[in-house]
Formats: structure tokens, sequence, C-alpha cells
């Protein structure tokens, strides 16, 4: 996967288009990613000890990570892959060419 938790990524495609949020949860045996901010369900929640009166709860639901892309310097960015001269492997942004943490 290259979306990590804690990126910043914009959405490409959907009802949420041009939408830009933080990673907050990845899933990769569904290659899928919770963004927050985007794709806000209600889920009703039954009461509980740290919600004592239940009812609608929102929260964000997950997306496809196909419809996402890496937002580097505030522009949506491809992935590429270099590798070293110490041999590590780095992730570079394909428009700014600048290395990704």
């Amino acid at each position: 996967m290259n979306i990590v938790k804690g990126m910043n990524v914009r959405v490409i495609s959907g009802n949420h288009k041009g939408k830009e949020g933080k990673v907050l949860y990845v899933i990769p045996k569904k290659n899928r990613i919770i963004v927050e901010g985007i794709n806000i369900i209600k889920k009703h929640a039954r009461p509980t000890q740290e919600n004592p009166k239940g009812g609608v709860v929102e929260k964000e639901g997950s997306i496809h990570i196909s419809n996402v892309m890496l937002v580097v310097s505030g522009k949506p960015t491809r992935i590429n892959y270099k590798i070293l001269k110490d041999g590590s492997k780095v992730r570079v942004s394909n428009k700014t060419g600048t290395q990704i943490n």
C-alpha cells in the first residue's frame, strides 16, 4: 500500500471529489482507507456506559484506496520508489521528485 496512516490525501472520484483529509486508518485486506471528514455515515448506537443516551452517531466510512491521491506540497501526486546508494528504498513524489516520509 502506497498510502499509510497520517498522510494527507485528496479524493479524486466519487461524491466527495476534491475534498482533502488526513488518513485515520488503513484496511489493507480490502484496499480501503478511512479519511478524516470524508464519507460521513450515520450509525445507530445503543446506550452504553460511555454514551448513556445512545442515539445516532456520525462517523467516517471507508473509501477505496484507488479514489484518493497523496497530496505533497498542495498538489496531488503519484508515488514512485527509488533505491538509494546505501540500499534503502524510499518513496518519491512523481510530480516534484522530493522524498516522502
